[in-house]
């Protein structure tokens, strides 16, 4: 009984406490999110983008009701577009082609091959594409498609 207290009074006296609870996942190291470079950027609020017009966004490949919103941020250079995911799966964007005329954007929903029992909501989430030049006058084509991935 003795050792258990010291045991606990060392760990409870440690310089970072976590909000990890029993069974829980650690968060990553701060410096393993700064070192992928292959990440999208973050979208910026709906109030800092701008928005693309609809007669620029070609949306009739998506499913009916299927989001076909579509801004710009970074002056240009970074697509915004509306995805739609439910339960475990997560919607990223995949640019298919960038030409001087038109710029095409894959909404792919990512669901794990062993993701057990998931929730039935659906959530829109802003996702973003870099673009290899600002967008300009170019016409936004959109498609969508699912994709079961390995688990983590």
């Amino acid at each position: 009984m003795g050792a258990a207290a010291v045991l606990f009074a060392l760990t409870a006296c440690g310089e970072q406490q976590s909000d990890v609870g029993f069974g829980g996942q650690p968060p990553p190291p701060a410096t393993q999110e700064s070192s992928r470079g292959d990440e999208a950027p973050k979208p910026v609020p709906e109030k800092e983008r701008t928005e693309v017009p609809a007669a620029r966004v070609d949306g009739s490949a998506l499913p009916e009701g299927y989001p076909r919103e579509v801004w710009t941020q970074n002056g240009g250079s970074v697509l915004v577009v509306t995805g739609q995911e439910g339960g475990c799966g997560e919607v990223r964007a995949r640019l298919t082609e960038q030409t001087e005329r038109r710029v095409g954007v894959e909404l792919v929903e990512e669901t794990p091959r062993d993701a057990g029992p998931c929730t039935m909501d659906l959530r829109y989430p802003p996702v973003t594409a870099p673009l290899d030049s600002p967008l300009g006058e170019r016409e936004v084509v959109l498609t969508q498609r699912e994709a079961t991935v390995a688990g983590e």
